[in-house]
C-alpha cells in the first residue's frame, strides 16, 4: 500500500462531497498516458464497466434527457444500471452507475472515441462537469473514506496505458482545481515539489 499524507485541513468539494483529508503519495509517482484521445491501443479500456453517478449528477442528466437522446443516439431508459445506492461521499448522498452495453458504458462513441455525454457538453457550448460524471473527470485518480488516491487500475497496474507520460496527480490536476479549488491543488503542487523537484518545471497538461 502506497503511503499516506495528511493534509492541513479538509478540502470539501464544490458540491459538496466528497471532502478529503489525505493523499495518496502514489498519484505523484504512477505514469500514464494522459492525452487519452491520442492513444491508439486502448480501445476505450478504462470504459468498459461503466462508471458511478452521483444523485445530484443524474438529475441534472435527465433534466437534459431529450437532448442527449437525440445527441447521443441512447435512450434515457438505458442511461443507467439502477440501484441506487446511499454513499455520503456522493452529492446528494448516494450513487448510480451508467449502464453497460456490449462491453462498454453506453455512453462510449464507439464509432470515433472518448464519452459521448463529454462531446455533447462541448458541442452544444455548456460546461461538460454539469453532466460528465464526477469519477470520470477524476479518472485515474478517484477517493475514499477522505483519501485521495490512484484508482484500483492504477494502483493494481491493470490501466494499459500505465508507465509512459505525466503522473496520475498531473493528469488530473486541472479536475481536482475545479472541483476542490485552488488552495487544494497549492498544496498538492507543495507535496508534489516536496517528493520531486522537478515536477515543478513541467508544464500543465493541455487536454
Amino acid at each position: 500500500m502506497s503511503p499516506v499524507r495528511p493534509l492541513s485541513r479538509r478540502y470539501v468539494a464544490r458540491e459538496g462531497a466528497p471532502s478529503i483529508e489525505r493523499v495518496e503519495l502514489s498519484i505523484f509517482s504512477i505514469r500514464y498516458f494522459t492525452r487519452c484521445l491520442s492513444c491508439t491501443t486502448c480501445s476505450d479500456w478504462c470504459c468498459s464497466h461503466g462508471v458511478d453517478v452521483d444523485r445530484e449528477n443524474v438529475q441534472r442528466i435527465l433534466a437534459r434527457a431529450e437532448e442527449i437522446e437525440r445527441a447521443t443516439g441512447v435512450s434515457r431508459d438505458r442511461f443507467f444500471a439502477g440501484g441506487d445506492h446511499d454513499d455520503a461521499e456522493f452529492p446528494g448522498g448516494g450513487s448510480t452507475r451508467t449502464r453497460v452495453e456490449n462491453g462498454a458504458c453506453v455512453f462510449l462513441d464507439r464509432e470515433g472515441r472518448g464519452c459521448k455525454l463529454h462531446r455533447h457538453a462541448l458541442e452544444s457550448g455548456f460546461d461538460y462537469h454539469e453532466i460528465k460524471p464526477m469519477v470520470s473527470s477524476l479518472f485515474p485518480v478517484t477517493f475514499d473514506d477522505g483519501t485521495l488516491h490512484a484508482s484500483d487500475e492504477a494502483s493494481d497496474d491493470e490501466l494499459v496505458c500505465l508507465g509512459e507520460g505525466e503522473t496520475l496527480y498531473r493528469g488530473a490536476r486541472d479536475e481536482l482545481r475545479f472541483y476542490f479549488g485552488e488552495a487544494f491543488v497549492a498544496e498538492l503542487d507543495k507535496i508534489e515539489r516536496e517528493l520531486d523537484p522537478t515536477e515543478e518545471r513541467r508544464l500543465p497538461v493541455v487536454r
